[in-house]
């Protein structure tokens, strides 16, 4: 493996970020979002469960969505929480099968989180910002009945979605030597 070479695939995942705010004004379509899933799925998923299942919200019903599911935070803070959900042109509601198993639990776990950073380094192709979000509320029993969550399921995340003009900031990442130890010593 050529490891100073710079491949696409490379740079993609170097230079993507997680985008989230300043959002332009153009409309992430529903279309755009299932093309992106539909490659973004082909991440290694255990017994090919497919532990996943999506909500998407565009920019129409971001309004309505948002008011409701800041209606489930205190009094004080709803108007706060409503803003901040109206923030991005779109949200993505990743919800994935949570089975009493805890193996089982774990590989679908780790299967939803490979196929949205699918879905991540596809979007940053595309121009379009994406931040995966797991603020307070997808832990709420509400917001899971907003949702039509069932027992057997659980809410990974509200991914934010925005085009955008301006990168983030690249961060450094440790070296990997500093976390990496061979067995044995």
């Amino acid at each position: 493996m050529n490891t100073g070479e710079k491949t696409a695939l490379k740079k993609v995942i170097r230079e993507r970020r997680s985008i989230k705010g300043g959002y332009t004004n153009k409309e992430v379509k529903e279309d755009t979002v299932i093309a992106l899933l539909e490659e973004a799925v082909w991440a290694p998923t255990h017994g090919m469960r497919q532990p996943w299942r999506f909500i998407y919200v565009g920019a129409d019903q971001l309004p309505t969505f948002a008011k409701k599911i800041a209606s489930t935070y205190p009094e004080e803070i709803q108007e706060n929480r409503e803003a901040y959900l109206n923030e991005p042109n779109a949200i993505l509601v990743i919800i994935m099968a949570a089975p009493e198993k805890q193996k089982q639990w774990d590989e679908n776990f780790g299967a939803v989180a490979s196929m949205i950073q699918n879905f991540s380094l596809l979007a940053w192709e595309e121009k379009l910002g994406v931040c995966w979000k797991t603020n307070p509320h997808i832990y709420n029993d509400q917001v899971r009945s907003i949702l039509g969550v069932s027992e057997d399921e659980k809410i990974i995340g509200f991914i934010h979605l925005g085009y955008f003009d301006q990168n983030e900031d690249e961060r450094e990442r440790l070296p990997v030597r500093d976390k990496f130890k061979r067995f044995g010593e």
